[in-house]
This record gives structure tokens, sequence and C-alpha cells, in this order.
């Protein structure tokens, strides 16, 4: 392959839309969104309520409330209170509920027993912020409430009825179902060849290595998802790798990355863990193979960082000078980019996720993508061959003058493109929402909505993933793997959000889409290569992918889950 075909414009051409049905696509979505956020919910039944007598009760209550010089005995207090409670509302209780069905948001239900009086009604969501209403006796009440971060929040209900001065208060404690990113400095967990995280030894065909994520290097416990480059080396045959929960969690038929006899491959994994604190690897395949896992961010609801997706954007290409001097990545050197505070991207980001392209290298090698500042880490984001063009998603942190570095760990140099797809930072609002990963295209068979036909050349395919009836549910992006198989030539992949919205079944065809400028993976003849892929839906709930090669292929689309806002 020449660097001329890595995203380099091969002609502006406008392409034909290869449409897929979407309601199979959003439906999938709607439902995996709904049933992962559901399980953080919590319900405190009205028998928990707290009752409180007012004030303004002993006031007003002659012989029973007016205070005496002497101090009463415990059976005197007992007894005052309960001459309160029958008098003052005694059926008051309240019974709460809560529920989510998105990564930041919880759909309150409160169920109020009272007398026929006026009541006033207080929601304390927990971070700061409240709702008051009002109520009169037997009451059911529905509220929402967006948290700007992920979190742990104490919410709790007060009903006040001032007529009896007697108070019910009742609450719990909710966990968002979304979480947030803290990045990692690239380090090693697993290595299967001399027995980092596990002991020394291939991983046997359809067997499955442990890595330990909470509690390792540094990645705390309360981890609920996390970042790793996962690479397959010391290959004989052909086959794939599944990361997944492990113990307690059904190995999903999705995969993360596919490998050939003879080959290493490299590809960025985004996977829940387990309870037990570990990640599983299966290897698909039937012979035995060594796996290496880097962790490279994790996510707790105790994180600061939100994402925010963008149209991917070259901020590198040492072909032609872009983002660094002009002309190949010397061996075992690297160069610094800056990433904040250009196109579009803010200054005080602590992380990045790329999409990193080695092209026209002259040996074999490895590149390594960090900070921008401290040393060159041990972990490697891709790997390559003499000649081959390559790509894998990165996530990366970010140093504080918004830099980063790439390291080219081969004895000889390559040309080096890099493509950023979006950003985490503070500010950023959406969470990781992960669910059981599920596959929603695959050209090679007339399912998922798709009507038959390969991945035309030089076409593209467009993907709806918001149902017309509905609107969008805060999604920010995607986390998605694409798979390119059976292809008949050299080519790769753009994946963008439509300008343009599904048409009308019936109706009059979407204008063609503008050609994208970047590449999120390559590929040769009669190869299957897959990259993970961070994609938002834009302002039309549509994603495009095209085929930028001259040749058909096959398109594998599996869905791992989403980053969301509310």
């Amino acid at each position: 392959m020449t660097a001329a075909f890595v995203a380099a414009g091969l002609g502006i051409i406008p392409g034909t839309a290869q449409a897929a049905d979407p309601v199979p696509v959003a439906a999938g979505v709607a439902e995996a969104i709904a049933e992962a956020s559901t399980s953080e919910g919590f319900h405190s039944p009205a028998d928990r309520t707290i009752r409180t007598t007012l004030p303004a009760a002993a006031k007003g209550k002659a012989g029973v409330g007016a205070k005496s010089a002497a101090p009463q005995t415990a059976g005197a207090a007992a007894a005052e209170q309960a001459a309160l409670d029958a008098g003052a509302n005694p059926t008051l209780a309240v019974d709460v509920s809560g529920t989510s069905y998105t990564a930041h948001g919880i759909e309150l239900t409160t169920l109020i027993t009272s007398a026929d009086f006026a009541l006033d009604v207080a929601i304390d969501w927990g971070d700061g912020k409240t709702d008051t209403v009002t109520a009169q006796g037997n009451a059911e009440l529905h509220h929402s409430h967006t948290y700007d971060k992920s979190g742990e929040y104490q919410v709790k209900v007060t009903v006040t009825d001032t007529a009896n001065a007697v108070q019910a208060t009742n609450g719990g404690a909710f966990l968002t179902p979304g979480a947030d990113f803290t990045p990692h400095a690239p380090t090693r967990l697993l290595d299967t060849r001399n027995g980092t995280g596990s002991p020394v030894g291939k991983v046997a065909g359809q067997g499955s290595a442990r890595v330990k994520v909470a509690g390792n290097a540094s990645v705390p416990a309360g981890v609920t998802a996390v970042a790793l480059n996962v690479t397959v080396t010391e290959t004989v045959d052909s086959g794939h790798v599944t990361a997944w929960p492990g113990a307690g969690y059904e190995r999903p038929i999705t995969s993360n990355l596919n490998y050939t006899a003879g080959h290493s491959v490299p590809n960025l994994v985004i996977v829940p863990v387990g309870e037990d604190g570990y990640v599983e690897l299966f290897n698909g395949g039937w012979s035995s193979v060594d796996l290496i896992a880097d962790v490279t961010g994790y996510f707790t609801r105790a994180s600061d960082s939100g994402y925010t997706s963008m149209t991917p954007a070259r901020f590198v290409d040492t072909r032609e000078g872009t983002g660094t001097s002009k002309g190949m990545l010397a061996s075992r050197s690297a160069f610094t980019t800056r990433i904040g505070g250009l196109q579009g991207v803010p200054e005080n980001i602590t992380a990045v996720a790329l999409n990193v392209t080695v092209t026209e290298p002259q040996g074999p090698g490895h590149l390594t993508a960090f900070s921008g500042t401290g040393p060159v880490p041990t972990a490697s984001n891709l790997n390559f061959v003499p000649g081959q063009t390559v790509a894998n998603a990165v996530i990366v942190p970010v140093a504080a003058d918004g830099t980063i570095k790439i390291f080219n760990g081969a004895w000889s140099p390559t040309h080096v493109v890099v493509d950023v797809v979006g950003y985490y930072s503070k500010e950023s609002k959406a969470a990781f929402l992960p669910f059981t990963p599920f596959r929603t295209l695959d050209t090679r068979e007339e399912a998922y909505g798709w009507p038959g036909g390969r991945f035309r050349a030089r076409e593209y395919i467009t993907q709806g993933f918001t149902p017309d009836s509905e609107t969008p549910t805060g999604v920010e992006a995607y986390v998605l793997n694409a798979t390119v198989t059976e292809t008949g030539g050299t080519g790769f992949l753009s994946v963008a959000p439509s300008p343009y919205a599904l048409p009308a079944e019936g109706g009059p065809a979407a204008p063609a889409a503008a050609r994208p400028g970047s590449s999120t993976l390559n590929w040769t003849a009669g190869t299957t290569v897959p990259n993970l892929v961070q994609a938002s839906d834009g302002d039309h709930g549509v994603i495009d992918f095209w085929n930028q090669g001259h040749e058909d292929a096959d398109l594998v689309l599996d869905v791992f889950g989403v980053y969301q806002t509310k």
C-alpha cells in the first residue's frame, strides 16, 4: 500500500449511500441502554419513614406539649410523642423509589400516604439541587433529574404537613449507571510471554486469560470499565479475541480483534470489569497464542473526566509536515505534537481519543503514544511489518501543556498519521455506559435490517441509531468495533456523522455526503482488520461508514456501549 492511500482523498467523488433499515439498530441500542442503566436503582419502603414532630406542635398542644422546668423521664417523652402522633396525621408516610434509563438520569417515584391535608414536598437530589411541589392527601408523584457528573448521590424526600406540624422523610443512595474517565499512563497488565499478570505460557485455543484490573497498577477498586490495548502475537493460525467481564457474565458472540498466522495484531478495547476486578480475554482460535494487555485508562463514578466527540480531524501527517516536521519519524525516536487548544479541542483536556496510522514503515516495529511529559512507556499501541499500513485506536493522557508524544520503537523509520476523534475533560459531560455487546451489521448476512450485498467500493453504508419516533437520548458517541473482511484489494475505512437525516419511507433519497478525509482502519487484499471506533451520530442520529477502496469488501459492526450526557 502506498502512503497516498491513507485517507489522502482519492478524488472527492460523492458516494452512493447503501442505506440499511435503521429500526433494528435503533431499537437494539435503546433496549441496551435501558437494560444497562436500570440496574442501579434503589427502593426505600414506607416503613422506613422517619417522622418528625415540628416545634409548632409542642407549642400548640396545651397539657401535652407544654414544657415544665423539670426534665421528663424517657417514658414520659415517649408518651408525649405518641400523643402528638395520634393527633397529627398519624398515617403520614412516604415510599421512595429511584430508577434510571440513562447514564446520568434518575426517575423518582414518591408514594405518599396521608390523611386529606395539604402537603409540601421537597426533593433533595443530593447534588445541591432541590425541587419543591405540593400534594393533597394520598399521592403518587414522578420526577426526573439529570446529574452533571457520575457518582453516588443521597436522595431525600421530605413531606411536610404544616397544619398538623408533622414531617415525614425517606430516601436512599443512588448510583449513576454511567461512569467518567481517568487517564492512565500506558502500563502492561498482562504478557503471557514472560508471566506478567499470568503464568508464562500461551493461551490455548478456545481458552482464556484473566487480567487483574482493580487494584493493579494503581487502578482503584470500584472500577466499572477499562480501556485496554490488547495485542495477540505468536500466532500460527487464524482466530479472534473477545474481551468480557468474565465470571458471572456470559461471553458475547462478538469479537474485539481478529488475527491470522504469523501476525501480531493490536486493538483498543473498552470493556466492563467484573465484580471480582478482572477482565477475561478469550482466544477464539483453535491454536494457542500469546496475549498482551496494556491499560491506558479506566472508568469509575469517582472519576472526573467526561467525553466529547468530534468529527475526525487530522492533527499529524509526517508525509505533509502536519503537526510535526515533514519526513519519516526516525528509528527509536519520538515527536511531540500539540492537541489541546487546536482545531476546536479545548486547552484543559486530560486525555484524547486518537486513530493512529503507520504507513510506509521501512522495517518491523511498534508505536507508543504517551503524555507529552515523562519517559517512554514499555507498552505499545500498534505493531507493524515492513511496507504495511496499519491503524489502531488509541486513548492517551495529555500533558498539562496540551501535548502528546509518539515514539517509533522500530529500528527503521516510518511515516505516522494521527486523527483526533474526541477528547476527555473535566468540563465534558458524557459518561460511559457499557452494555452487553451485540452485532448491528454484517454485510455477509441478510440480517440486522441489511438488504444484502457487499460493502461496495467507493460507497458508504448509512446506519441510523435513533428511532424515528424518539428524540435523541443525549448520546454523545457510540463505542463500536468495526471489522472489514473478505477484502478484494487495498483500501481504508472512514467513519463520520451523516450531515443528513435518514429519508422517510417511500421518500426521496438523502443527498450524497461529502467524502471524509480521515481514516479509521486500513486493509490489504485478503485480510480481516478490526478497529475500535468512538463515533458521533451527529445532529441526525446517523453514521456513515465509507469504503474508501476500489474493491468491494464486507463490513461487520458490533456495539459495546455509549457515551451519554443525560
